[in-house]
C-alpha cells in the first residue's frame, strides 16, 4: 500500500527491529532513502544490523539513516537527514505501526508483559522521566481510575485503582507481577474467566499514560500529512480501539475537512482537502498470517494518500 519508487524516500516512523524498514529497503535503488525513527536505543542497534545485512545481502545501493527521536518530530528528524544528504523534504510514503513493538514485549527487563515477571517500567524511551512504577505507586485514586478507566477501556477500572492504592499502602508496588497480583484481586473471579489475561487492560493503560502514546498519535498523523509529497501514502496500523478510532477519525477529518452545514449549497469554510482514504474498510490480516502470528489478530491496517 505505500506504492514504493526505487527512487522514493520513505519514513519509517516506528523503526523497532526493522521488519517493516527491511522489505522497504529491498525495494529501494541507488536513489532510494529510508528514514527510521525510534526513540528506544535498543531497537536501534538491532534495527541497524538488520538493515546492514539487508543491503549486503541484496546489493543495495540505496541509503537509509536512523534517528532517536519520537515519530512526532519526523519533520524535523526528515529535514536535518534530506538536507544533510543535499535532498529537499519530499517525503513519498510513510508507516507508522503503533503500539509496543514485538521486540519490546519480549524483552522481560522492559516491564512491558504480565507474562514477565520484571521491575515496573514500560518505557519506550528509556530516557524518559515517568515509568510505570511512578504511575503505580504516585498517581492519585482518582488519576488511576481515569488513566485505566480510558485507556484501557476496563470496565472494573474503579476496583482495580482502590486494589491498587490499598496495595502500596502496605508496600511499594514495584514488579509486574505485584501489578497482575493487584489486578486479579479487584476483578471477581467469573469476570476473569473472561476476555483473556485480566491484567491485559491496566497494563495498556499505564503503558499509554506513561508514552503519551494517544497524543503523540494525533500529533504524528498531523505531521505526516504535512510533508507527504502529492500521491504520497501514509500508512498506520493499530491494534486496539483506541488507537484506531483516533486513526481513522484524523484521516477522515483530513479527507473531508468541511464544516459548513449540510444545507450550504458551496462550501465557504474554505477548508481544504488534504487527499483521500484508499481504505474505506481497515485491511486486517489474512487467516494464514493469524494462525502463524498471533500478535496480528487484532490489527488493522488503514491508508490515506496525499493530494
Amino acid at each position: 500500500m505505500l506504492n514504493i519508487k526505487p527512487d522514493g524516500v520513505y519514513i519509517d516512523g516506528t523503526l523497532g527491529g526493522a521488519g517493516h524498514s527491511s522489505h522497504i529497503l529491498q525495494k529501494l535503488g541507488k536513489n532510494g532513502i529510508l528514514i527510521g525513527l525510534d526513540q528506544d536505543i535498543d531497537a536501534i542497534r538491532a534495527a541497524s544490523a538488520r538493515l546492514e545485512k539487508v543491503k549486503k545481502d541484496y546489493k543495495s545501493e540505496a541509503e537509509y539513516a536512523i534517528v532517536k527521536t519520537n515519530f512526532e518530530k519526523m519533520s524535523e528528524a526528515a529535514e536535518d537527514v534530506l538536507k544533510d544528504k543535499g535532498r529537499e523534504l519530499k517525503i513519498d510514503g510513510i508507516l507508522l505501526d503503533i503500539g509496543v513493538s514485538s521486540y519490546q514485549f519480549d524483552e522481560p527487563e522492559r516491564g512491558f508483559s504480565y507474562r514477565f515477571d520484571a521491575p515496573l517500567d514500560m518505557r519506550m524511551n528509556q530516557e524518559a522521566e515517568l515509568n510505570a512504577k511512578t504511575v503505580v505507586n504516585e498517581y492519585s485514586e482518582k488519576e488511576l481510575i481515569r488513566v485505566i478507566r480510558d485507556y484501557g477501556e476496563e470496565k472494573w477500572a474503579v476496583a482495580i485503582a482502590r486494589a491498587i492504592c490499598k496495595k502500596r499502602q502496605v508496600t511499594p508496588i514495584e514488579t509486574t507481577f505485584q501489578l497482575t497480583e493487584a489486578v486479579k484481586a479487584a476483578i471477581p473471579p467469573r469476570a476473569r474467566q473472561e476476555g483473556g489475561h485480566p491484567a491485559k487492560r491496566t497494563f495498556q493503560a499505564i503503558r499509554i499514560e506513561v508514552n503519551k502514546e494517544l497524543e503523540v498519535l494525533e500529533n504524528g498523523i498531523d505531521a505526516a500529512l504535512d510533508i507527504l509529497s502529492e500521491n504520497g501514502r501514509l500508512c498506520i496500523i493499530t491494534f486496539h480501539s483506541l488507537e484506531d478510532r483516533i486513526v481513522k477519525n484524523k484521516l477522515k477529518q483530513a479527507a473531508n475537512p468541511c464544516t459548513c452545514p449540510a444545507s450550504f449549497p458551496v462550501c465557504v469554510c474554505g477548508k481544504k482537502s488534504k487527499g483521500k482514504i484508499i481504505t474505506n474498510k481497515p485491511i486486517v490480516a489474512t487467516e494464514n498470517e493469524q494462525s502463524v502470528n498471533n500478535r496480528s489478530h487484532s490489527a488493522k491496517l488503514r491508508v490515506f494518500e496525499k493530494r
